[in-house]
């Protein structure tokens, strides 16, 4: 288990007397607090080729070109920063001391607080680095948001968080995970967010970013990820501004037709809002870290990077989050998008939403809870159940306690909470556990009960419990011959 042993001075100068590692360092938006550590650490020459922080918009678009929309603070722009710096490392220095140097380039662009505390504090910091002299370079890049409440406080921050990234990368490199848990040394995570980290490069590229990101959230670094459909780590705020989002939740273990005709439905009445513009939609389905538990049993990284598998197969974008109540998961979606979202979910979901025992710790209780989720610019659209005598329960029919009910009635009639239409009753009998159930046995039939693509994918990769392809077909064969027997 890792241990912090060493605090930000300590780190910047055992880098400062490595005389192996020497780049440049070019920091934009709080000052040159990274840069600063090695400075004051002592003996910076033997790290320090150059510093530098373009802060006026004219010269920074001079050194490394404009971005699309005109934004700064950006991914594009600190990869632009990096490769540009880096570059010119190894121009200017691999003939003099290029057999003798792990070559980088240290970059970061942010906006911290503003004098009037309006403004989001949020940032890119990335580095570009070889692990041995005239090798291949490698990236490490992290998206993270701060929160302290004064800009001095922040500019410190982003300086310890500098050094660690540093540090980490060539001190840590031969264990991503214990590379992630040194990024918050002298941090909590009352000062500093991470949102997102993405590994590249030869010497890490048995790394995936997905498990990266999930520990992330499991850390408690981050409440939230975002993955793209082709499986690639995202920037939340990024990746969905202005954009409208809508999300399905589940344990998704496997998705089944019954998520397909409730996704299918639920998204031509979420594009026939008038509100909704069709072209800035995106779907996410989002797995909670209790929906990827089972028991008391840890989460299972392999069952996790199967999920995602799958659904990225379907095309959605995939979220790891940890907020369990709806209310807020809402209010972390209205932070990244001032546009209308749409949450897909069953009946039994909005019953739960109604139990007021959930809101006990609010000094609100569920009106206070009501707030924050219906506020926003957001709608639900409940998929209907079908109950033991064949009934269909849903908002039409929907049992709540007496004293809630007007409650009730004033979010359907302000459309705020909408059923489902066109649903197909006949996929409603079949649960996603008596699905797993049927996988796991190697029932005959079980392909049917979900995407022809889905299926294809659990065979060929046995997930989800399904005997292998040398075992399935006995298995078969004896329940067939079970049921013959009965």
């Amino acid at each position: 288990m890792y241990k912090k042993n060493l605090g930000t001075k300590q780190k910047a100068l055992r880098i400062n007397l490595d005389r192996r590692i020497y780049g440049s360092f070019a920091e934009i938006g709080a000052g040159q607090e990274t840069a600063a550590y090695f400075f004051k650490a002592g003996g910076a020459s033997g790290t320090i080729a150059k510093t530098m922080s373009a802060y006026d918009m004219t010269f920074s678009d001079a050194i490394y070109g404009t971005e699309e929309g005109g934004r700064y603070v950006v991914e594009s722009r600190l990869m632009k920063m990096l490769n540009r710096e880096y570059n010119l490392v190894e121009k200017r220095l691999s003939e003099k001391r290029g057999t003798e140097s792990q070559f980088f380039a240290f970059a970061n662009t942010v906006v911290a607080l503003n004098f009037q505390k309006t403004n989001e504090s949020h940032g890119w910091i990335g580095l570009q680095f070889q692990l041995t002299p005239c090798g291949p370079t490698n990236y490490v890049v992290i998206h993270v948001r701060m929160r302290d409440d004064e800009n001095l406080l922040q500019q410190q921050a982003l300086g310890i968080i500098g050094v660690n990234l540093m540090y980490g990368c060539f001190f840590y490199h031969k264990s991503p995970e214990t590379l992630l848990l040194s990024l918050m040394d002298d941090l909590t995570t009352d000062r500093i967010e991470i949102d997102m980290v993405r590994f590249s490069g030869a010497d890490f590229a048995k790394v995936d970013n997905r498990l990266m990101s999930l520990r992330l959230v499991k850390n408690g670094f981050t409440d939230a990820a975002l993955f793209g459909s082709d499986g690639g780590v995202l920037q939340p705020s990024e990746a969905l501004y202005k954009k409208h989002i809508l999300m399905m939740r589940g344990r998704l273990r496997p998705i089944t037709n019954v998520h397909i005709d409730l996704i299918s439905n639920g998204q031509k009445q979420f594009l026939a809002e008038p509100d909704v513009d069709e072209s800035k939609v995106v779907l996410i389905s989002e797995l909670t870290l209790h929906n990827l538990k089972s028991g008391d049993r840890d989460i299972d990284e392999k069952d996790f990077l199967d999920r995602v598998d799958i659904l990225c197969s379907l095309g959605h974008m995939v979220m790891i989050s940890n907020h369990h109540e709806y209310y807020r998961l809402v209010a972390y979606l209205s932070r990244l998008t001032k546009l209308k979202a749409g949450l897909l979910l069953g009946s039994p979901s909005l019953q739960d939403i109604f139990e007021e025992k959930h809101y006990e710790f609010l000094a609100g209780g569920i009106l206070e809870s009501f707030a924050t989720l219906f506020s926003r610019k957001v709608k639900l659209f409940i998929y209907p159940t079908l109950q033991p005598d064949g009934s269909v329960y849903s908002c039409e029919n929907f049992v709540v306690p007496d004293h809630l009910r007007p409650l009730f009635q004033y979010l359907v009639i302000n459309d705020k909470i909408e059923d489902i239409r066109n649903y197909n009753k006949e996929n409603m009998s079949m649960t996603t556990d008596s699905v797993l159930e049927k996988i796991k046995r190697g029932e005959p039939g079980w392909e049917k009960l979900v995407p022809e693509n889905v299926a294809k994918i659990i065979k060929e990769k046995s997930l989800f419990g399904l005997p292998d392809e040398e075992n399935y077909g006995d298995t078969v064969k004896q329940i067939h011959q079970a049921v013959g027997n009965l």
